[in-house]
């Protein structure tokens, strides 16, 4: 008896997904619980697991779009091939494979010598200038060599001058010079890809963002993390990184100027009193956003710890969609990749979203001396239907007195 294996439901909002890839394939004998497929939706991938064991039986394929309920694959009743299955298979095959016919070699009955009618260097030279075949002049060197004097005197009658002159024309002709490569390729887009496409366009244009700017002196950060890092390490078993220094200073803004951290309900204002941040990750498939909840109430190792934990997930496709639903403010580095300013787009229903770039010794000017500092221009994107100039400002102002005094962090001033 076989069982249907079918799309599971993965989420309230998700009606669909896409099979986009086969980890089993037809005719595979597969464990109970062992993952035979994934399923991929407009927020994240997800395994698809094997209800019973036996051999499997694929109804869709790789690429199709599946309702949720929709049948994927069936499990037949069977066992799972013993070694010695294995080996008896090998050996049919092996059996069944036609043998290649080779042909002995036959010793040539011509007494000529190898070297007859073959050019020295600068013969062969003298007779390509003058467009002659080696084969049409008799040589007179050992073993019937063509010699330099043999390929000097050689000439080639006017009729074959002229018709190997007109192949060589016509060929310059009808073949043009093409410079590199133009192909093209097209890719399906996929269901992620399509989701963030449509939500950036419906952020743009439903929302009145505007971004402003300010740059954060970060060498009282890199002095600090110098310092101590090693002792961090040691004692939390993480590395001591910039995003628990950003998510600590905008916790603390927040908390300031709320109305950063609310959200436009209908005709409604929706204020909340926890910050859960989320954290732009750069996945193989595309933008996601996970969430650190509750980042308000962490400490600095358990920002860090939450960070890698969410980026490893990204990367290898494993986030679910609880961990990226929600949310009421989000950062992004873009300095990672070398961006040293830009203008990021809110992640809707947030009101705001703090960018990162890249740092930078620049000079600047310090109690009326120009000095050198690792500077970063940080930005902040924001929905002026909620967020006013003062408070956007304002709160950026705040993250910058965060960051270039630390130790405002640890004492709560």
């Amino acid at each position: 008896m076989s069982l249907e294996i079918k799309v599971p439901t993965v989420g309230e909002s998700i009606s669909e997904v896409t099979l986009s890839q086969w980890i089993k394939q037809d005719g595979d004998y597969v464990e109970m619980d062992e993952t035979i497929a994934e399923l991929e939706s407009d927020k994240a991938t997800f395994e698809l697991p094997a209800e019973k064991a036996g051999i499997l039986r694929t109804v869709a394929k790789e690429g199709d779009i599946l309702e949720i309920g929709a049948v994927v694959a069936t499990i037949e009743e069977g066992e799972a091939p013993t070694d010695a299955d294995a080996k008896d298979t090998t050996s049919e095959k092996v059996a069944e494979e036609p043998k290649a016919e080779v042909a002995a070699p036959t010793e040539s009955k011509d007494s000529a010598s190898y070297a007859s009618g073959m050019a020295s260097p600068a013969a062969a030279k003298i007779l390509r200038e003058k467009g002659i075949d080696p084969a049409s002049v008799k040589g007179t060197g050992k073993d019937g060599r063509i010699t330099k004097e043999d390929a000097e005197g050689a000439t080639v009658p006017q009729a074959k001058s002229v018709e190997k002159a007109k192949p060589t024309e016509s060929a310059a002709t009808a073949t043009p010079t093409v410079r590199g490569a133009r192909d093209e390729r097209r890719e399906k887009m996929s269901p992620l890809r399509k989701t963030i496409a449509k939500r950036l366009v419906t952020v743009k244009n439903e929302t009145a963002m505007l971004t402003t700017f300010n740059e954060v002196n970060m060498k009282p950060i890199m002095d600090l993390r110098a310092k101590y890092k090693e002792t961090f390490k040691e004692k939390y078993g993480v590395g001591l990184g910039f995003m628990s220094f950003f998510s600590k200073a905008v916790c603390t803004a927040l908390k300031e100027w709320p109305a950063v951290n609310a959200r436009i309900e209908n005709d409604e204002i929706v204020y909340s009193d926890f910050v859960d941040i989320s954290i732009a990750v750069s996945a193989p498939k595309g933008l996601v956003v996970p969430i650190i909840r509750n980042a308000d109430s962490l400490s600095l190792d358990e920002i860090e710890k939450a960070v890698i934990e969410l980026a490893t997930k990204a990367r290898d496709n494993k986030l679910t969609i609880e961990e990226m639903t929600g949310g009421t403010f989000t950062i992004t580095n873009g300095g990672v990749f070398g961006s040293m300013m830009s203008t990021p787009i809110i992640n809707a229903p947030q009101s705001a979203i703090l960018g990162m770039h890249n740092i930078i010794e620049r000079p600047v000017a310090e109690n009326g001396q120009v000095v050198i500092r690792p500077m970063m221009y940080l930005a902040l994107s924001y929905d002026h239907r909620i967020i006013d100039g003062r408070e956007s400002v304002s709160f950026l102002v705040r993250v910058k007195q965060l960051l270039e005094d630390p130790a405002r962090l640890l004492l709560g001033v």
